[in-house]
C-alpha cells in the first residue's frame, strides 16, 4: 500500500487578492456601495450621517481572486473622543489599501485636502466614484466627472448608482483587473471577518438610528452580552449604553413602548440576517459621556487593533 503523503499545496501563482477600502464623507452611500460589490447585507445601511463607526470587511471570493472590501467612517471634523479615533483609523487604514475607492456624491464638491494629499502619497490605485447618479441630470454628472477628474488625474473615474445598482459591475471588473498578485488572505468561503454578535449589535444599532431623532443614536451604544444559539432559537441579550438618564427615558418611552417597538423591529431583522427564529432582550443603562472616555472607548471596539 502507498502510504505517501498526496496533500498538495494550492498553486496561488496567478492568483490575485487585495484590500480595497472605501472612502468619503459621511452619507455619500459607502455602505450601500459596500453590500452592492459584497452581493450580501455587510453593512448597516440608513439615510443619517456617521452610520459606520467601525471598519467593518466584506470579502469576495472568485476561482483566481479575493478581493477584502472595507466600509469605513466617513471624513469629518471630530467633535468628541469617539469621533477622533475614528479619523484616526480611517488615516491608519489607508496604509494596508492596496485599491482606495474614493466615493463622493454627485454634485459634491467638499473634500479635506490633507487626506487627499495623503492618498495621493501612497501611490495606490485610486478609483474615484461618483454616486447617486439617479438623482442627477447627465449634464450634472459630466460637469461632476470634470471636477473631480482635476482633483484626481491620474485615478479612474465610474458615474454610479449604489442603490439602483447602476454600472456597479464596471467598478467590479475594473477592482479585479487592479488586484496584485498574492494568496488569498482569508478561507476561501470566508464572507467577513465579524463574530456574529458584531452583526447583531449593528442591526439594533441600525433601528435605533430608523426610530430615534437628533442626538440619541449617536449617544447609543450596543453591546451583545449573551447570544445563546439553541435548536429552534438563538437567545440574544444586549444593552444599549447611553450618556445621560434623560436619553434613557427617551430610549425606553412611555410605558415602555418605544422600547418595546424597537425590539420587535430589531428582532425581525436579526432573524432576517440569521435565518433563525429569535429571542431579543433588551435592557438600557447609562454610562456618562462615554464617548469622549478612552477607556470605555477601548471596552466598545473603538481601539481599532484590528
Amino acid at each position: 500500500m502507498n502510504l505517501e503523503n498526496t496533500h498538495t499545496t494550492p498553486d496561488y501563482s496567478n492568483h490575485h487578492a487585495g484590500f480595497v477600502n472605501i472612502i468619503g464623507n459621511p452619507n455619500v452611500g459607502k455602505s450601500t456601495l459596500m453590500n452592492q460589490l459584497v452581493g450580501e447585507k455587510i453593512s448597516i445601511m440608513t439615510s443619517k450621517a456617521q452610520t459606520t463607526r467601525h471598519r467593518i470587511k466584506g470579502i469576495v471570493n472568485g476561482d483566481d481572486y479575493q478581493i477584502v472590501y472595507s466600509d469605513l467612517p466617513g471624513v469629518l471634523d471630530p467633535a468628541y473622543m469617539m469621533q477622533k479615533m475614528m479619523m484616526r483609523f480611517v488615516i491608519d487604514s489607508l496604509q494596508d489599501a492596496d485599491i482606495i475607492l474614493y466615493l463622493i456624491e454627485c454634485g459634491e464638491t467638499k473634500y479635506n485636502e490633507e487626506l487627499i494629499e495623503k492618498i495621493k502619497r501612497l501611490g495606490r490605485p485610486i478609483v474615484l466614484i461618483i454616486n447617486k447618479i439617479d438623482k442627477y441630470t447627465a449634464e450634472q454628472v459630466a460637469e461632476a466627472e470634470t471636477f473631480w477628474k482635476q482633483v484626481f488625474p491620474e485615478s479612474d473615474v465610474f458615474a454610479i448608482s449604489a442603490l439602483k445598482n447602476i454600472n456597479t459591475e464596471v467598478v467590479r471588473n475594473r477592482i479585479i483587473e487592479l488586484l496584485p498578485v498574492c494568496p488569498p488572505y482569508f478561507p476561501k468561503d470566508a464572507l467577513t471577518d465579524r463574530p456574529m454578535r458584531f452583526f447583531v449589535s449593528e442591526l439594533i444599532r441600525e433601528q435605533i438610528l430608523l426610530q430615534y431623532k437628533k442626538e440619541i443614536p449617536y449617544s447609543v451604544e450596543v453591546v451583545v452580552e449573551s447570544y445563546k444559539e439553541d435548536e429552534n432559537i438563538i437567545r440574544i441579550g444586549a444593552t444599549l449604553y447611553v450618556e445621560r438618564t434623560t436619553q434613557k427615558a427617551i430610549i425606553i418611552g412611555s410605558k415602555g413602548a418605544a422600547i418595546k417597538k424597537l425590539g420587535s423591529d430589531a428582532r425581525l431583522s436579526i432573524e432576517d440576517f440569521l435565518q433563525k427564529h429569535v429571542f431579543l432582550d433588551l435592557s438600557v443603562k447609562v454610562l456618562k459621556d462615554w464617548r469622549n472616555s478612552e477607556l470605555h472607548m477601548k471596552r466598545f471596539g473603538y481601539d481599532y487593533g484590528d
